[in-house]
């Protein structure tokens, strides 16, 4: 019994190697035939990942220096850099594929089957992502402005892909998707140097107008954060229910337009009251009529 067992385990030993001669033989005449033709193509696949990589880098670098040129944003131009890097290398690397007789089709019929899902699985993201892309680049508006967007007034704190942080006039940390900003009407009250202030003074009907608009005038004119050009306007608005209604509007630098607002209407009452012009509250006159029996 032992002998026999012996005899069966050194049978498969000599199969075994008798496999791996015949296997290693085909291999070299494989090689043989095809080698040649198979040593060429993989130096044109290192060629052209070689390049590939070359050119993505390039293209990478380029874009880089051009957005930071053009003060886009550092995250934007990171960003933007990796995703055109990384496209041309998947390119690069389906193409490299290619090179060994491999059906690219359907690697990029996979790719864009995925690219398709996951964009409509992440729709709002994305739409989100792009909004922030146009922020970003064009900038309607910059961290520190005050800004009236997607139903929120404030400050703007922070610009990121997806989001952006605004701090509100009472200090409220408030984060809003991209999207809701750019889909609609941003005002940017820090958009230029100047900006024109609009008020309304009321005086009573029986009040001298010229008086009231000389004082108006004067008060302006004595006041360094009204800028000479362009010049001040002051003109009755309307002759309303119970006052007349004196439009004035001077320019100031953006950032004085609130001293100035607060400012002006305060010695605005406090001059009307020294020289008797009146300011009037609403009121209504109600006529009686008596009528007899």
């Amino acid at each position: 019994m032992t002998f026999l067992g012996q005899a069966s385990a050194t049978d498969s030993a000599t199969q075994s190697v008798a496999d791996a001669t015949n296997f290693m033989g085909t291999v070299v005449e494989f090689l043989k035939a095809n080698g040649p033709g198979y040593a060429l193509q993989i130096v044109v696949a290192i060629v052209i990942l070689v390049i590939g990589r070359m050119v993505a880098g390039s293209l990478r670098n380029g874009l880089k220096k051009v957005m930071i040129a053009r003060g886009v944003d550092a995250s934007l131009t990171g960003f933007v850099g990796s995703l055109v890097y990384f496209s041309i290398m998947a390119f690069t690397v389906i193409a490299v594929i290619g090179r060994f007789g491999v059906q690219t089709a359907s690697f990029v019929a996979i790719l864009g089957a995925a690219g398709f899902a996951i964009g409509m699985a992440l729709q709002g993201t994305l739409a989100n992502f792009a909004s922030g892309v146009m922020l970003l680049l064009f900038r309607p508006f910059t961290t520190g402005d005050f800004i009236d967007a997607g139903g929120i007034v404030g400050t703007v704190k922070d610009i990121q892909i997806f989001s952006t942080t605004i701090a509100t006039g009472d200090n409220i940390r408030v984060t809003v998707p991209n999207g809701q900003l750019y889909g609609g009407v941003i005002k940017n009250f820090n958009g230029y140097d100047t900006r024109r202030v609009d008020m309304i003074m009321g005086i009573g009907y029986g009040s001298d107008i010229n008086k009231a608009m000389e004082i108006i005038r004067d008060l302006l004119t004595k006041d360094e954060r009204v800028l000479k050009d362009p010049g001040i306007t002051i003109a009755v608005g309307e002759l309303a229910d119970s006052s007349v209604n004196i439009k004035v509007r001077p320019w100031v630098k953006a950032s004085d337009y609130w001293g100035l607002h607060g400012d002006f209407h305060k010695n605005c009452k406090e001059a009307f009251d020294a020289a008797g012009v009146d300011i009037p509250f609403p009121q209504t006159v109600v006529h009686l009529n008596k009528v007899e029996d």
